[in-house]
């Protein structure tokens, strides 16, 4: 088996296959627990996520964000996607892997890449929230440095007792040195 790349979306295609995918995960949200499927039902009914899907690339578009598509051997595996929420800071969502690809690298493969995406942007600060009932993606986001915190927007009680929020500073890259001649 060959192994999972991540590129950025950019054709119409790698569109189509992330407009797919993130139906697919409003659907495993919906049908995940209670708590997911009213965050569902009351942040992205039908109606509204169609229309989310409409303008996704308009919402996640460079220079300010970024739609990413991992694949294997041309078959879509998961998405990830940020915008900009100031000048300063930048948010990472619909991350979301197929049953296929849970276990493959592809969640962290996509996380890292837009990480390093916002820290290349002038980010200086990452934001994130997912269901705490997702043990594993938030393991994922700890590994990768994230530290829990209040909601970084407005958020209904009832949704602040289903969901953790995270956000990871970016401290600039150091520059590449030279080998000694």
């Amino acid at each position: 088996m060959s192994r999972v790349t991540v590129k950025a979306a950019t054709t119409a295609a790698d569109l189509a296959a992330v407009v797919d995918l993130c139906w697919a995960y409003r659907d495993f949200l919906y049908t995940f627990a209670p708590a997911e499927r009213r965050i569902v039902e009351i942040f992205y009914p039908q109606d509204k996520y169609s229309a989310l899907m409409d303008r996704l690339a308009e919402e996640h578009a460079r220079p300010r964000g970024i739609i990413l598509l991992a694949e294997r051997d041309g078959e879509a595996l998961g998405c990830g996607m940020s915008h900009a929420l100031s000048d300063r800071e930048s948010e990472i969502k619909r991350v979301f892997v197929t049953d296929a690809a849970r276990g493959s690298g592809a969640g962290r493969a996509i996380c890292q890449r837009l990480i390093d995406q916002a820290r290349e942007d002038g980010f200086e600060k990452v934001y994130l929230d997912t269901s705490i009932a997702f043990a594993p993606a938030r393991a994922l986001y700890q590994s990768l440095g994230f530290i829990e915190r209040g909601p970084y927007q407005p958020t209904p009680a009832f949704a602040r007792e289903a969901i953790c929020f995270y956000e990871l500073p970016l401290a600039p890259e150091p520059p590449k040195r030279e080998p000694a001649p």
